[in-house]
């Protein structure tokens, strides 16, 4: 919408109708879906390079050494050769001997996610033999093309890289892994971090034989990389701000380029219409994301759809201006203390940023 009706007691000419996320229903091509699969915009410029190790972990500057040597043995040819040529006919070459994959195992906050983006940068491969994606991304491509159709377009790539592997819900588990080991068998290596079990969230560090115990048969292709060290971030996040106005967020909206108005509850509707794996396509070219009305989340379906959009506003750095409940009441305790508590923390988290983010949109 390009309307120039103004928000009454501004000028018209400073005013453009906001976007509404409610509005668009994207059709993403499987093509688009996996070449998005590259590290998010916040590490576009991280390298080895960038990551500062701690003198007082080894194990860090360790960490960088065996990625880098693992990078470039991934600059020859590609194990499958003719690549996706075998699926017409061509003779399946075999599987390289040897760990195929790295797991970075480490807590909160050494930066791991940095390490597993400047792999992928470090990796010889033009971008279209790469894929980075969240272990939540991985799920939604498959849902999205189909298990066979994800192994066929994924098995030319010479690196899949998944960050925040999860282990809280069997049946994805077992997807994955039985995804990861046809890649496997196609050549292609792997890298990823973890997050922790339920009833671990207080842990600082996610155990690398959790990790090994869980994919089962991967193991073997996987060499557990630790990585010690302090957060690195600043623990105890300050408390969600608290909400604006509606009038505030609606006026904001309409003097902000490119933001985006929803009432929250017809967002929350809406996204129950829309692909998971299409929630990146969603926030297309939207400057700032603002919400009237936010109400604590119904139910668990809603609450982790809800989890996957925070994932990509975040990704995009967009700022989330709201009115209603704080991000913080969002969940209910019985979510807080459920097994996808995780994830609820994570979007609270990151919601929370965003809305620090949004701050500058106000005038008072």
């Amino acid at each position: 919408m390009s309307s120039s009706t103004a928000f009454p007691g501004q000028s018209p000419l400073a005013e453009t109708a906001p976007l509404s996320l409610c509005a668009r229903e994207p059709h993403v091509p499987a093509d688009r879906l996996v070449a998005e699969m590259v590290p998010p915009p916040r590490f576009d410029s991280v390298r080895f390079d960038t990551y500062v190790p701690d003198p007082n972990q080894p194990s860090q500057s360790e960490a960088v050494t065996v990625l880098s040597g693992f990078a470039a043995g991934l600059g020859g040819s590609h194990a499958t050769g003719a690549g996706r040529r075998k699926w017409f006919g061509g003779k399946k070459p075999a599987a390289p001997a040897g760990p195929r994959g790295v797991y970075l195992d480490g807590g909160y906050g050494v930066g791991k996610t940095h390490l597993l983006a400047s792999l992928w940068h470090a990796t010889p491969a033009e971008p279209a033999l790469k894929a980075f994606g969240t272990f939540v991304e991985l799920t939604n491509l498959v849902g999205a093309l189909g298990f066979q159709q994800t192994v066929r377009t994924l098995s030319g790539h010479r690196l899949l890289c998944i960050d925040e592997f999860e282990l809280d819900d069997p049946g994805d588990t077992v997807l994955v892994s039985s995804l990861l080991s046809r890649l496997v068998e196609n050549g292609v290596a792997l890298a990823a971090t973890s997050n922790t079990l339920p009833g671990k969230l207080g842990e600082g560090r996610f155990a690398a034989a959790d990790f090994l115990r869980e994919i089962q048969g991967l193991s073997s292709h996987f060499r557990p990389l630790r990585i010690d060290g302090e957060d690195y971030r600043h623990r105890g996040l300050p408390e969600a701000p608290a909400p604006y106005a509606d009038e505030q967020v609606t006026r904001a909206a309409y003097a902000t380029p490119g933001a985006s108005l929803d009432d929250f509850p017809g967002l929350l509707a809406h996204l129950a219409k829309v692909h998971p794996s299409r929630y990146g396509a969603l926030t297309d070219d939207i400057g700032a994301v603002c919400l009237t009305g936010v109400t604590a989340v119904p139910d668990q379906s809603t609450a982790l759809r809800l989890v996957v959009l925070a994932d990509r506003l975040y990704d995009r750095e967009v700022p989330v201006l709201a009115s209603g409940l704080p991000f913080d009441r969002l969940f209910s305790d019985e979510m807080l203390n459920g097994g996808y508590r995780k994830k609820y923390f994570r979007a609270i988290s990151r919601l929370t940023a965003l809305a620090r983010d949004a701050k500058g949109l106000v005038t008072q």
